[in-house]
């Protein structure tokens, strides 16, 4: 089973991807604050990590950016209303492994997640 970490403060959107995770054998854990987030990754392995770059208590950005100067190389998939192109490259280059926009398309955040597995 594959561990997934998923750092998100919106209620709705953590539930939907959860649900859909578990529909494809994950473990979840969930965090809603960017700080304790960091924490669980640093406490623990996981096979993916999920973040939202607009969080309290710590941003993705700096999220991804500390996991990297830590040598976690956990993969991560950044997923934010944030679509600028300046926003896409920002994330990209601070570590994540993919991006994906606000709103998304449940099929294509699936497609995206399996990819990612597939390379662990």
């Amino acid at each position: 089973m594959k561990r997934v970490l998923v750092i998100e403060d919106d209620p709705d959107i953590i539930e939907l991807i959860s649900l859909h995770l578990t529909d494809l054998d994950c473990a979840v854990e969930k965090q809603m604050n960017g700080l304790e987030g960091f924490n669980a990754a640093q406490a623990s392995s996981f096979d993916l990590i999920i973040l939202d770059l607009m969080l309290p208590g710590m941003d993705g950005i700096a999220i991804c950016q500390k996991l990297r100067a830590l040598d976690n190389f956990t993969p991560i998939l950044m997923l934010t209303a944030k679509a600028e192109e300046f926003d896409k490259v920002l994330g990209l280059e601070s570590g994540a492994d993919d991006y994906l926009t606000k709103p998304f398309g449940i099929r294509e955040f699936i497609a995206r997640v399996k990819a990612i597995l597939r390379r662990q």
